[in-house]
């Protein structure tokens, strides 16, 4: 059996996939380049690991670059057999190249590569190598990421103004091939996540002339492609759909079709951003954005549950040290991502993780430290884009949402430094100086609320900042009961309109208990997007707006991402507060499930949880909880019981 696997420096693979992945974004012909500093790996490194051999042994190192394997003092070529006898050694590998990314496959009995290997890049301490669970074999190349594929076929064919409109039913990130009838003849290829996009030939963002019938053409998302001038059945297409074959682990199903319908286009939604990495949507930019990352991790928790791409996500939106620029340019998805790691490890229990990672993590504080003025807060400088959300929020001066995130970072880094065993007792004080400030500076009591900036004079009070308030637990009791009334339960205060922070607005009422509220806006929000026949949901929706005007964004008419991967929040949010599932020792050491009964009149659910699932049914008044591991506990209508691995837990449930 083949032991070996790629390796390379850690994170190397991820930084150099992200460069990949950043630099693919293709616009109206236009090839379209990240807008911000994007970090490539290292070019040259050294791999060694020591052995004492009990018999004679061959092992091979192979690998795309240059470089040599040096052992008993003499230097030895890649790709042919090394044998050496019974003793002690230490095998040290050389690797390098002027583009790429330099990694090696050992293949052997005794002798062959794995994390156990260390790796060094001549600059800092050697580390363990890094790996990837898809890179096993030595005939792969870790520079090329190997998608499955599936063939689709259009669901429709219809004559329409002129030409062909060929539905597939459902959008892919595929490449198209033709087949002509008749003699082949140049067309022209227009692309749309509509129909009304695909027909606009000359403003859909995709388009392609096609003068050769073998002509390549390059991966691209779509649902319709409308051809002109052609006649129904003179062209066949095909598509090839490439992904990442990630399974789900999480499903649900309720009496109501409505609700049902919603968790299975968000299940698709994010399936189809959840790739490499995770990116924002599969059509307009396909960049790896970190606000968009830090939702799809907390998705992915209650759907896939899949460590690897989380990690994946993390390394490549970190690139390298030193930290020049916020992560995409934008100073809340900085903090974002310090929050992440924390977040991940609680979920996972991954701490070898967290101790490759913490010394960028404590850099990126550093970073964000520079920021600061005497107040402690984090002020945006030039070149820095203080996002929040698309809203019209007060930004003058210190911003009060961006308060919030440093303030959560703060207390992350008490975990995190905890963890890697060194003195976490500064960022107590940090987190106690700046929680204190928000409150003297943000906080109105004739208001009832936070308001955006102080700075201006405004006394702005938008949902965001009182949204955090709730979820980073920064509001007290009396203040939480005060936020509700005046700000997320009032109508009069600027309606959220992005799936991206409706997620936390959501969240906050879900933890306020609000599930009523909560499961009916699910319903009218994004039942909405089902109503307008969305196969995915979509980055913004405003139910307000015309049809036509849909799909405008960005002062593009097709500029709106219809895949986008925060919109899948309602997986999260059933998992986590109506199923209740939740860990409360990272890892799931121990975890409860606390399933919200009484807003369902049944239900059935699987819930993953690290290394194993729950198992939630509801019918008749009849709780049934069945998990597969170890350390549940299952609390509902005041009720607390222990859930044995393998046994099913019945109560009787009453509202």
């Amino acid at each position: 059996m083949n032991k070996g696997r790629w390796i390379w420096y850690p994170g190397d693979f991820e930084i150099y996939q992200g460069l990949l992945q950043n630099l693919s974004r293709e616009e109206r012909g236009v090839n379209w380049p990240a807008f911000w500093r994007i970090d490539d790996c290292r070019k040259n490194v050294k791999f060694y690991k020591e052995y004492t051999l009990e018999q004679d042994t061959v092992f091979t190192v192979h690998s795309k670059k240059t470089g040599y394997i040096f052992v008993q003092g003499k230097k030895l070529p890649f790709g042919k057999p090394v044998s050496l006898q019974r003793g002690e050694y230490r095998i040290e590998v050389y690797c390098g190249t002027a583009a790429g990314l330099p990694a090696i496959y050992i293949e052997g009995e005794v002798i062959y590569s794995d994390e156990t290997w260390q790796v060094e890049d001549y600059v800092s301490p050697s580390v363990g190598a890094g790996t990837s669970p898809y890179y096993v074999r030595k005939e792969q190349n870790p520079e090329v990421w190997e998608y499955e594929e599936r063939i689709c076929l259009p669901s429709s064919e219809e004559a329409k103004e002129g030409g062909v409109l060929y539905d597939f039913g459902e959008e892919l990130t595929g490449m198209i091939k033709l087949s002509f009838r008749g003699e082949f003849r140049p067309i022209l290829l227009s692309y749309g996540e509509s129909e009304t996009e695909a027909k606009d030939t000359k403003r859909c963002y995709y388009s392609q002339m096609v003068y050769d019938q073998e002509e390549e053409i390059p991966r691209r998302a779509f649902r319709y492609i409308f051809i002109p001038g052609v006649e129904e059945g003179e062209i066949s297409l095909t598509a090839i759909h490439q992904y990442v074959d990630i399974p789900s682990i999480g499903s649900f199903r309720c009496e109501n079709e409505r609700m049902n319908r919603i968790w299975k286009i968000a299940e698709t939604t994010f399936k189809l951003c959840s790739g490499v990495f995770f990116i924002d949507g599969i059509k307009r930019d396909k960049w790896i954005w970190s606000g968009d990352a830090y939702q799809s991790y907390f998705i992915n928790q209650y759907l896939m549950f899949d460590e690897d791409i989380n990690k994946r996500t993390i390394l490549a939106l970190r690139g390298n040290d030193p930290v020049s620029q916020h992560i995409n340019t934008i100073v809340d998805y900085s903090m974002y991502w310090v929050i992440s790691i924390y977040n991940h490890y609680m979920a996972t229990a991954d701490k070898d993780f967290v101790t490759m990672v913490y010394p960028k993590v404590k850099t990126m504080m550093q970073f964000l430290e520079q920021q600061l003025d005497q107040q402690g807060f984090i002020v945006g400088k030039e070149g820095d884009w203080t996002f929040i959300d698309w809203a019209d929020i007060d930004k003058e001066g210190a911003v009060c949402a961006e308060q919030m995130l440093l303030a959560e970072c703060w207390k992350s880094m008490v975990k995190l430094s905890d963890l890697a065993g060194e003195d976490g007792s500064i960022y107590k004080e940090y987190y106690k100086d700046l929680t204190a400030n928000i409150n003297y500076y943000f906080w109105r009591p004739e208001l009832g609320a936070y308001i955006d900036s102080f700075a201006s004079g405004n006394n702005k009070v938008t949902r965001h900042a009182n949204i955090f308030a709730l979820l980073f637990e920064i509001a007290d009791e009396e203040q939480t009961v005060s936020i509700l009334k005046n700000v997320i339960l009032n109508d009069k205060v600027d309606k959220i309109t992005t799936p991206y922070f409706k997620f936390y607005e959501l969240e906050a009422l879900c933890i306020a208990e609000k599930y009523d509220e909560v499961k009916q806006i699910i319903l009218d929000y994004w039942g909405s997007m089902v109503d307008q026949g969305a196969a995915t949901f979509w980055e913004e929706y405003d139910p307000s707006q015309p049809m036509e005007s849909q799909y405008g964004m960005y002062d593009d008419p097709y500029g709106k991402s219809l895949c986008h991967a925060w919109a899948g929040s309602p997986i999260y949010l059933i998992g986590r507060y109506y199923m209740g599932v939740r860990p409360l020792k990272p890892g799931y050491e121990e975890f409860e499930v606390a399933p919200r009964c009484a807003s369902f009149e049944e239900l059935e659910c699987t819930v993953p949880v690290k290394g194993g699932t729950v198992v939630i049914q509801y019918e008749k008044n009849q709780l049934k909880v069945t998990t597969d591991r170890e350390g549940g506990i299952l609390r509902v209508e005041g009720k607390e019981v222990k859930l044995l691995k393998g046994e099913t837990t019945v109560l009787p449930v009453t509202h």
